[in-house]
């Protein structure tokens, strides 16, 4: 696809103007960031990898009804898109203490939750992207109250999908992160899955030994980042398993 003009460009992707109109190009980078970009690095692959992670999921998940802004894999780092207006917050669902959450609230790391607990976080970099409550994002008009329940109805839906997908290869899902955004066609608006799906944005950990398959690689020094992916693609079906003697990817197309 030739080079279109580009809209934005964030810590892992850059968004072009589409074909047609109500379409994004979405291209994913190798860069890897940490700590709101305190820490930074390229990791030769990861974007690749990124990319179609995300489509499988994606395309799981327009599977059982949630709508998407996903259209389909144009090669092997962009996707086509739907334009949409991006709800400015992330929307966390945490099965597993981890992170932030055991920080802020001193419960140990790995700690099974009873339920998966919905947070949303203002997507700010200036402010670190704090934490917010429903009615902080109702009085501020960043969503309505109907958004907040139809958000938490899909935040919590592709936990269910997200959960037993990744249980089936091994892997528990400790936590993700989704946005939100709003599709208009006329006077009417809906609500979509945008953004991605990619271990940059889930936590996962080896079920049977606890190991960190996801961006706490980098965060933490703890190996190979590309590897670990690479690792969550194989056990998906993404790419298949390597055979003895090769080296690098081979991405099923």
């Amino acid at each position: 696809m030739a080079r279109r003009r580009m809209i934005y460009e964030g810590k892992a992707k850059i968004l072009y103007e589409g074909p047609e109109a109500g379409t994004i190009v979405q291209y994913f980078k190798d860069d890897a960031t940490a700590f709101n970009a305190e820490k930074k690095a390229v990791i030769e692959g990861k974007g690749v990898l990124n990319n179609m992670l995300s489509e499988h999921f994606m395309i799981g998940l327009g599977g059982i009804g949630i709508p998407t802004h996903f259209i389909k894999r144009l090669n092997m780092r962009e996707q086509l898109i739907k334009a949409v207006e991006v709800i400015p917050l992330e929307v966390v669902v945490r099965n597993v203490a981890a992170g932030s959450m055991s920080k802020r609230l001193g419960i140990e790391e790995g700690t099974p939750l009873s339920r998966p607990i919905v947070e949303f976080y203002y997507k700010d970099d200036s402010l670190n992207d704090p934490l917010v409550t429903e009615d902080q994002i109702v009085a501020f008009q960043w969503a309505s109250p109907q958004d907040l329940d139809e958000m938490v109805t899909m935040a919590l839906r592709v936990n269910d999908f997200m959960s037993g997908l990744m249980f089936g290869v091994g892997i528990k899902l400790v936590d993700f992160k989704i946005e939100i955004g709003r599709l208009f066609d006329g006077d009417y608006q809906r609500l979509i899955l945008a953004d991605e799906i990619s271990p940059d944005s889930c936590r996962l950990w080896d079920i049977e030994t606890g190991r960190k398959l996801d961006k706490d690689i980098f965060r933490h020094d703890l190996g190979d980042l590309a590897d670990a992916y690479t690792e969550v693609a194989t056990r998906l079906g993404v790419m298949p398993k390597k055979s003895g003697g090769s080296t690098g990817p081979t991405l099923v197309k």
